[in-house]
């Protein structure tokens, strides 16, 4: 099998879910610790953490999809994310995660959209689709409806 035919990318756990994301949109991966509080900003958005010069907008993505709760604890990291919007103000956002992002390459073919069938409504807010690795399914984020939503957060 050629390298074509292969995808590399990124399983992270946010909450119970898991997430692929493709390798090229990490920029580094952080210990966790506790962001700067953004006035009344949703849930989701659990404040900002300096990161290079930049205040980051840290999200936990399960609260933001309404797939459950997320506490950051001593094992938690954060995932720093090329933001892919072109907003000059938001060139990254984190997310937090549990434990290490794990790298993998996943044979194209082996790669099976879950999603298929089922109605857009049926996938989580900020979810583009769901895949199956082997025997594990995976959350592929929508990384730009992310951003709209913190964007939107942080304007208001």
């Amino acid at each position: 099998m050629s390298t074509h035919d292969e995808i590399r990318g990124v399983l992270i756990r946010a909450g119970t879910t898991q997430l692929l994301l493709p390798n090229a949109s990490i920029s580094e991966v952080l210990s966790y610790s506790p962001p700067e509080a953004v006035a009344d900003a949703p849930d989701w958005l659990l404040g900002r953490l300096r990161w290079r010069g930049w205040r980051l907008p840290l999200v936990a993505f399960p609260v933001l999809a309404g797939q459950g709760d997320e506490r950051a604890d001593l094992s938690s990291k954060v995932v720093v994310l090329k933001a892919l919007g072109g907003d000059a103000r938001l060139p990254f956002f984190a997310l937090l995660t549990e434990g290490f992002p794990r790298l993998v390459t996943i044979a194209a073919d082996k790669l099976l959209d879950e999603s298929q069938g089922d109605d857009e409504d049926a996938l989580p807010f900020a979810v583009r689709a769901r895949v199956r690795l082997n025997d594990d399914v995976a959350l592929i984020p929508d990384i730009d409806r992310i951003e709209l939503s913190v964007r939107e957060a942080l304007a208001a």
